[in-house]
C-alpha cells in the first residue's frame, strides 16, 4: 500500500490577509484566512516503496487554504472566495511582488508627467474648425 501524502510533508498553520470584494455590497476589505504550509521533509520515512520514491522526488512544497467563505466587514454577510488560489506552490509565491512595492509602482506610474519642453506645433489650416462653415 502506497504512503499518505502527509507521511512526505510536515504541516504548519499559518494566517495571511488577502483583499477580496463582498458579492453582497461590492466594497472590498483585507481578511485573514488560514493556511497551512506544507513543507517537504528532509528524507523519505523508511517504509517507503520504490513508487513513493519517485512520488517524493518530483514533490514540491506549497500552502493549502483552508477558509472558503468569509463574513463581510460591511454587511455581515458570508460571501464565498474565489476558489482559483486554493492551492498555491511556495516557490510560485516568492516571484510575486509585495503589496508595498506594487503600491510605490502605481503612484510612480499615476504621477503626472512634466510639462513637454517643446511647444507643440500649431495644426495647418485645414485641420483647424473653421468658424464660417458652422450653422
Amino acid at each position: 500500500m502506497a504512503l499518505d501524502e502527509r507521511a512526505f510533508f510536515n504541516e504548519k498553520p499559518e494566517t495571511r490577509t488577502g483583499r477580496f470584494t463582498c458579492s453582497k455590497c461590492r466594497r472590498a476589505n483585507d481578511y485573514s484566512i488560514r493556511w497551512v504550509r506544507r513543507t517537504k521533509k528532509d528524507r523519505l520515512p523508511p517504509n517507503a516503496r520504490d513508487e513513493d520514491r519517485t512520488k517524493f522526488a518530483k514533490l514540491r512544497d506549497y500552502l493549502l487554504r483552508l477558509d472558503d467563505e468569509v463574513v463581510c466587514k460591511t454587511c455581515g454577510k458570508k460571501f464565498e472566495i474565489p476558489s482559483q488560489q486554493s492551492m498555491v506552490f511556495v516557490d510560485q509565491l516568492a516571484g510575486l511582488p509585495n503589496d508595498e512595492e506594487l503600491e510605490k509602482e502605481i503612484e510612480a506610474a499615476s504621477e503626472e508627467p512634466a510639462a513637454p519642453s517643446q511647444p507643440k506645433p500649431e495644426l495647418g489650416a485645414r485641420f483647424r474648425p473653421n468658424s464660417n462653415n458652422w450653422k
